[in-house]
């Protein structure tokens, strides 16, 4: 069974270019009408969440069978269920360090796991990129960005938004030099593709987009190829 994880740095810059790599996500599952799961506990099930959600349904209309999943007040009776009977999972944005701590009080952590480990793709786009790795780059703490301990379902850190933000790059350069895990950065419109704990793969919807091997003997900018 193909374990499949799409990291994205970032959306595009219109919509129609964040779709390309959408649907090369969704081709992953290998289904014509896949079965997908929204996760938008970075935004805590807020007001934003809520939007969120209504977004996702909009966005992903025709493209497969839709649902979220929501935490708050808790997370529903069929939770076992509802996560591994999907064919991918989209994990939205947000306050990392908070999506991981409900995730882990409620076991949703390693229910996602076990779904990773049946085949269901995991996917997702600043917090629903990093949370992954072993480490992460976040502003979960307050506006200067810090280093956080992730999930560790690869290995290494990985850094989004890397020319979307303009303290990403030196700020991840100077947590690598200080003894941070060495990992991967991504620029916005990037998607980072694992089989397994291997990168494949690197996509991009945005031309001259790309994706860095970062380490403390610097950067290594890595192959990818142009979607659409």
């Amino acid at each position: 069974m193909e374990r499949h994880i799409v990291g994205l740095g970032g959306g595009g810059d219109t919509m129609e270019q964040t779709l390309l790599l959408y649907e090369y996500v969704l081709g992953l599952t290998g289904k014509r009408d896949p079965k997908v799961l929204h996760v938008p506990t970075a935004l805590a099930d807020s007001m934003h969440s809520a939007e969120g959600v209504v977004g996702f349904y909009d966005t992903f209309r025709g493209r497969g069978k839709l649902s979220h999943l929501f935490t708050f007040p808790w997370p529903p009776e069929d939770l076992r269920d509802l996560i591994l009977s999907q064919d991918a999972i989209c994990v939205g944005g947000g306050s990392t360090a908070n999506m991981l701590a409900i995730w882990k009080t409620h076991g949703i952590d390693a229910l996602i796991r076990e779904a990773w480990e049946n085949g269901v793709v995991l996917w997702g786009a600043s917090a629903g990129m990093i949370c992954w790795f072993e480490a992460g780059v976040t502003d979960s703490f307050g506006p200067e960005l810090t280093g956080m301990d992730c999930l560790g379902f690869l290995a290494g850190s990985a850094c989004p938004h890397y020319d979307g933000e303009e303290q990403r790059r030196p700020r991840y350069r100077a947590l690598v030099d200080s003894g941070f895990p060495e990992g991967v950065a991504a620029d916005d419109g990037v998607a980072l593709h694992y089989i397994g704990a291997d990168l494949c793969e690197i996509v991009t919807c945005r031309p001259g987009a790309a994706a860095y091997r970062v380490s403390r003997e610097g950067e290594e900018k890595l192959p990818v190829r142009e979607l659409g």
